[in-house]
Parts: C-alpha cells; sequence; structure tokens
C-alpha cells in the first residue's frame, strides 16, 4: 500500500466509525483521537478496521505508533 492508499483506507474506516469526522482537516502530525474526538472504543475500531484492510496484524503495544496519520502511514508502509 502506497500513503494514498492508506489514506483513503483510514478515511473510509473513520467513516463506518465516526461518519461526523473528516480526515481532510486533520494535519498530519495531530493526534486523531483528540482532533477527530474519538474515545477509546472509536480507536480501538479504527485500529482493527485498519488491520482487517491492510492486511497488517496491529499489536497493541504498536497503537501509539498510529496516534497520527504521519505515523499511521509511516507504520503501515513497512
Amino acid at each position: 500500500m502506497n500513503s494514498a492508499d492508506i489514506r483513503q483506507l483510514a478515511a473510509d474506516v473513520l467513516a463506518g466509525i465516526a461518519p461526523e469526522a473528516d480526515l481532510s482537516t486533520v494535519a498530519d502530525h495531530e493526534d486523531l483521537r483528540e482532533t477527530l474526538d474519538l474515545d477509546s472504543m472509536d480507536f480501538l475500531n479504527f485500529i482493527i478496521g485498519l488491520s482487517q484492510g491492510s492486511g497488517v496484524s496491529i499489536p497493541e503495544s504498536d497503537y501509539p505508533q498510529l496516534f497520527t496519520l504521519q505515523g499511521l502511514v509511516a507504520y503501515l508502509t513497512r
């Protein structure tokens, strides 16, 4: 997956969890949880959706690496 694919996947997953959340308003370095007002369950569902959509297993210990778009793209492009 490339950066554009990952961003689209993230937007699609978010649309199913928090339809009012607009990923295009989030800067690469901003904390997704705070900026999009995601609670812990929303964020967990977001991670699960990313994992299923990308085919990448994401252990809980790696969740902090996915708090920002920049981190999310870097993690999933490895």
